[in-house]
């Protein structure tokens, strides 16, 4: 298993002249799990976002080693995994099309047997031809879920993951976190208490707001 390190030192984000958090530390490596707090719109999602490298950091560093190897940023999607309600996926393609579309531009190879597998996980494989235009919001979030560990990321990201889901979904969600804790990192952004129970380490975003 390849060791997996995770650096923030003093990170901070801030939008012309309103400052979103600064001041944050953190060290995650193999077998952690991180929740973070804080109400809505406080900057749990943009963390998220500066993690899975779709927005950069205003001030500070952060870094992901593997294997005491330093990654370019380019290539934090390699070992990234990332569910979030702001993601879209094709309406116009089938379940199965965009998993297979989005698994050759992140992976660069054709593996039905994995796709097929994904969309077990998720309980989507009966509905993998029917265009996504036609599935529920709950079954949207479990496509992106599948999309989300398609690359069995060393580090997964889920922001907000009860979105829209039912019991059966949520306890999927659950599954598979517990899983990923067993090999890489998971963060989690979340005011369920029930998603917080899910990981060892827990922050408030809130405490970040006024650190100079």
């Amino acid at each position: 298993m390849a060791k997996i390190d995770l650096f923030c030192d003093n990170l901070g984000k801030k939008y012309t002249d309103k400052n979103i958090f600064s001041g944050l530390s953190l060290k995650l490596e193999n077998k952690s799990s991180l929740a973070i707090t804080g109400k809505n719109g406080t900057g749990k999602s943009t963390l998220i976002k500066i993690l899975a490298n779709l927005i950069r950091e205003t001030r500070g560093e952060y870094s992901i080693k593997i294997d005491n190897k330093e990654i370019p940023r380019e290539k934090y999607y390699c070992y990234t995994g990332l569910l979030a309600p702001y993601l879209m996926m094709y309406d116009e393609l089938t379940g199965f099309e965009n998993l297979e579309f989005f698994y050759d531009l992140k992976i660069r190879d054709k593996n039905d047997e994995k796709i097929k597998f994904l969309l077990e996980e998720v309980n989507l494989y009966p509905r993998r031809n029917d265009f996504v235009k036609n599935y529920s919001s709950g079954m949207k979030q479990r496509l992106k879920l599948a999309f989300a560990i398609l690359s069995d990321p060393l580090i997964l990201l889920l922001d907000e993951p009860r979105t829209n889901l039912d019991n059966e979904g949520i306890d999927i969600v659950y599954k598979i976190s517990a899983r990923q804790t067993e090999r890489g990192i998971l963060i989690i952004a979340t005011n369920e208490s029930e998603d917080t129970k899910l990981c060892k380490e827990l922050i408030n975003i809130e405490d970040y707001k006024n650190i100079k």
